[in-house]
């Protein structure tokens, strides 16, 4: 009989109920990954829940009935529902503090701490309810870490059983807003912690405090947030628990981004057809009015416009660029004045730049499987998906060393990769692309590398399930 490990995974959204961002990719695709791992040896019983925020769509919701978490002099109702996906048991946590705070994440971050709290604590509740017990609570950033913290004081308060908990850092900046009257009015007591003063009263550092193992989002993120530059003022007590810190590359949907099969590309192509590709790039040149010139570099950007993101440093390359064959795409959102300077951008190069400011799946998909260089010059990257989507359209990435760009791409091999936040050094990583692009049989090379990487989910469920089993006590 295959041991079997229970996990509870929470988070504030996941596809396909509901989705704002990445985490969203990432909720609805590692549970399911996790799930099929299970052999001879090991069944993973994955269970997800997310908040019932009003825009959640689901098929077939099942009540489960209802129950009460003590706030005060009161009481908070609590209604729970469940459906299946792909065979998995989704549940949804419902009340006040969920239903009156409409958006997943709002601008006012008090409302947002009583909502992400009362959920936290609410799904902490659910296995009882449901009559099944998890072995593993598996939390996703600030919105869901006050589960670990909860788990810990009923652990220390009530004498309950050992439940591992693992916190997932996605973004180490977003800790919450300080939530110290919230967290006692649900009868938690703030624990004496090795936190700094001010983290000690904020969702993530706590829950992080109390977990057994710190994961981010890549192992290069991993260790970043251990130093000063990245630590966000928690890398002291990080460094003081390098012992539970490690970092799991998140995964990529290989069934949805498959340019042999995506509806949205005018050409299908895989890495055994890659000269059909050619056929995408003249097709997204026409649909941008730009030159149909096939020997011409196209790089291409879609990103959210942000500092973060290093758009800047790409807008100033670009401009400063000698070589007179290039042509570019911009496709994003963002910061208005980082919006503003892209149509500059454009009104500079009319010929060889476009801009699009919006969001538009289908074109971003056409981009990805049209274009030949892909730029991502982040300041710094947790992960980052897009560079691993442009690989799998084999369009070759051009990126800085952080997070998650340094463990995905291999500067020559797969890609090429950058060190320093300057422009310089992003416009010599574009010259040594542009070189390599004159040379037909090794920019294949390149490409047909970055296809041929695994990429998928699989690899960090298997490391997930290895974690798994490090920290749940026997």
């Amino acid at each position: 009989m295959p041991k079997t490990i229970n996990v509870l995974f929470l988070a504030a959204e996941a596809e396909p109920f509901i989705k704002v961002g990445g985490l969203g990719d990432v909720a609805g695709s590692l549970p399911r990954a996790l799930r099929a791992l299970s052999n001879d040896d090991v069944k993973l019983d994955v269970r997800l829940v997310i908040p019932h925020h009003p825009a959640v769509k689901a098929d077939n919701l099942k009540p489960l009935g209802m129950f009460s978490l003590k706030y005060g002099d009161t009481e908070i109702q609590v209604e729970a529902s469940e459906t299946i996906l792909h065979g998995m048991p989704v549940y949804f946590i419902g009340g006040e503090p969920i239903s009156a705070n409409g958006s997943v994440y709002s601008s006012n971050a008090k409302l947002d701490a009583e909502k992400y709290i009362f959920f936290s604590l609410a799904a902490l509740e659910l296995p009882r309810q449901i009559n099944w017990q998890p072995d593993v609570v598996h939390a996703n950033d600030w919105h869901t870490a006050m589960s670990a913290y909860g788990s810990l004081t009923k652990r220390w308060e009530e004498g309950a059983r050992h439940v591992a908990s693992v916190i997932t850092v996605h973004n180490l900046p977003f800790m919450g807003p300080d939530s110290s009257s919230i967290i006692e009015s649900y009868g938690l007591k703030l624990a004496q912690t090795d936190l700094p003063d001010w983290a000690r009263v904020m969702p993530l550092p706590l829950g992080m405090w109390a977990s057994d193992a710190i994961v981010a989002v890549s192992p290069t993120y991993g260790r970043e947030i251990l130093t000063q530059e990245y630590g966000c003022g928690l890398d002291e007590f990080l460094r003081s628990r390098t012992q539970t810190v490690s970092g799991i590359l998140n995964g990529l949907d290989t069934a949805s981004f498959n340019p042999a099969d995506d509806s949205a590309l005018g050409v299908n192509f895989d890495i055994d057809s890659l000269g059909k590709r050619s056929a995408n790039k003249k097709l997204l040149q026409e649909r941008l009015g730009l030159p149909r010139e096939p020997e011409t570099s196209l790089l291409a950007m879609v990103t959210r416009m942000d500092v973060q993101k290093g758009v800047d440093l790409a807008f100033t390359a670009l401009k400063s660029l000698k070589r007179s064959k290039w042509q570019a795409v911009i496709l994003g959102t963002g910061d208005p004045k980082l919006e503003e300077a892209a149509m500059n951008l454009q009104a500079l190069f009319p010929d060889r730049i476009k801009v699009e400011t919006r969001y538009d799946a289908g074109l971003a998909r056409q981009i990805y499987a049209g274009s030949d260089m892909f730029l991502m010059p982040s300041r710094y990257e947790p992960c980052g998906l897009s560079q691993m989507i442009a690989m799998r359209y084999g369009c070759v990435p051009i990126v800085r060393a952080a997070g998650g760009l340094n463990d995905t791409v291999k500067h020559g091999e797969t890609g090429f990769v950058f060190e320093k936040a300057h422009h310089m050094s992003l416009m010599a990583a574009i010259n040594s692309a542009f070189k390599v692009f004159a040379d037909r049989e090794k920019w294949q090379t390149i490409q047909r590398a970055g296809m041929a990487q695994d990429l998928s989910w699989e690899n960090s469920a298997k490391k997930y399930l290895e974690l798994y089993q490090s920290i749940i006590k026997s």
